[in-house]
């Protein structure tokens, strides 16, 4: 996979783990929303001043965002989007996944 396609798909992961749509996220960032869909395609470049944008909105590190990121830079923000996503789980399914993880064989 290329380099562009990677960081679209990062931006992409990020923006929906972030619960927004294109359009919100075109609306707040003041783009168009095609713009965002050609980024996440991978069709269009996209600067370093939207890398920062981006980030900030959907509170990821510019190093993820562009792989650059270090093995314990990449853990926190791991747990920082698994984190978010257990608060929007129910207390049963939290159980439920916390169940499963003891499972697993530790490393």
């Amino acid at each position: 996979m290329k380099e562009r396609e990677q960081i679209a798909d990062r931006l992409k992961e990020a923006r929906t783990t972030a619960g927004l749509s294109q359009e919100a996220a075109a609306k707040i960032l003041g783009i168009q929303r095609p713009a965002i869909s050609e980024i996440e395609a991978g069709r269009r470049k996209v600067s370093a001043e939207e890398i920062i944008q981006f980030s900030k909105l959907y509170k990821v590190s510019t190093n993820w965002l562009l792989m650059k990121e270090e093995n314990e830079d990449n853990l926190k923000e791991q747990l920082h989007i698994a984190a978010r996503e257990l608060s929007k789980m129910s207390q049963e399914d939290r159980q439920k996944l916390y169940d499963i993880l003891k499972i697993l064989p530790n490393k």
